[in-house]
């Protein structure tokens, strides 16, 4: 059986993809809390398009930001995860960089308006890219023996 021998800072990469749960509730709560206030019952995901009032108008951007936080989750752990194996503490840096960046993604977004406050957060992209390319070189580094 091969045994597998983790570097001690590997903690901190695990810390990181935690906060990516804890950024999901956050969510979940802004979520629930704007559809309270547009009065949107369920199963309803959005506020139909004939409602162009504010509450509605926030409530579909608050969701729409939690919709595209868990599109982005899962491909961001598998990175986070296995770049960490390789760069533990810059890994866990851009993780971290990543959940705060998402928060102020949620904030900004869920302001309604024309939902350009989501820029605020855009920066998520720079941290996932740089961990896709980690891991990217993480696995040819494995494949050429560096």
């Amino acid at each position: 059986m091969a045994t597998i021998t983790l570097d001690p800072n590997y903690g901190y990469v695990l810390l990181a993809a935690t906060s990516t749960f804890l950024m999901n509730t956050l969510h979940t709560i802004n979520t629930g809390k704007f559809r309270k206030a547009a009065k949107v019952a369920y199963p309803a995901a959005y506020a139909p398009d004939s409602r162009t009032d504010e509450a509605a108008i926030r409530f579909n951007c608050a969701q729409r930001s939690h919709a595209q936080f868990t599109e982005n989750q899962v491909s961001f752990l598998a990175s986070l995860m296995l770049s960490g194996l390789r760069f533990p503490l810059t890994s866990a840096i851009m993780g971290l960089g990543w959940s705060v960046s998402r928060y102020l993604y949620m904030a900004g977004y869920s302001k309604g308006g024309d939902g350009k406050g989501r820029y605020n957060g855009s920066t998520f992209y720079i941290f996932q890219l740089g961990l896709f390319g980690l891991t990217v070189y993480s696995g040819v580094a494995m494949v050429m023996g560096w």
